[in-house]
């Protein structure tokens, strides 16, 4: 059940981002993308808050790697739904209380690339 609920919780955001990546990653149709000044913040975010579980270099802890190669066959909209709706039965906490779907959405291609 709890599974379903999270293939559900994956669905329904693949559907809010239907065609909703642009050419430019850090874009969600109808939403800007984070002020420089917020991606400072998702970048120190990433490394403080991120890191506390998966490790300060993203290179696992208590939560899985956060590498590039370890996340190249991960879908970006699977990725940006972890991030806001967490992953039942493990550790990894819902950020949407803390993150909006912009955030989701460009944090999700930049852990595909290159993470300072």
């Amino acid at each position: 059940m709890a599974r379903l609920l999270t293939l559900a919780k994956t669905l329904l955001l693949l559907a809010v981002f239907s065609g909703g990546l642009a050419a430019d990653p850090s874009t969600v149709d109808g939403v800007d993308p984070p002020t420089p000044e917020r991606q400072a913040q998702l970048r120190y975010l990433l490394v403080q808050d991120c890191g506390s579980c998966h490790g300060l270099k993203l290179l696992g802890g208590l939560g899985p790697p956060l590498l590039s190669e370890t996340l190249a066959n991960k879908p970006v909209e699977y990725l940006a739904s972890v991030i806001l709706h967490g992953q039942t039965g493990t550790a990894m906490p819902p950020w949407h209380p803390l993150l909006s779907p912009a955030d989701a959405a460009w944090l999700a291609p930049t852990l595909k690339g290159d993470v300072p």
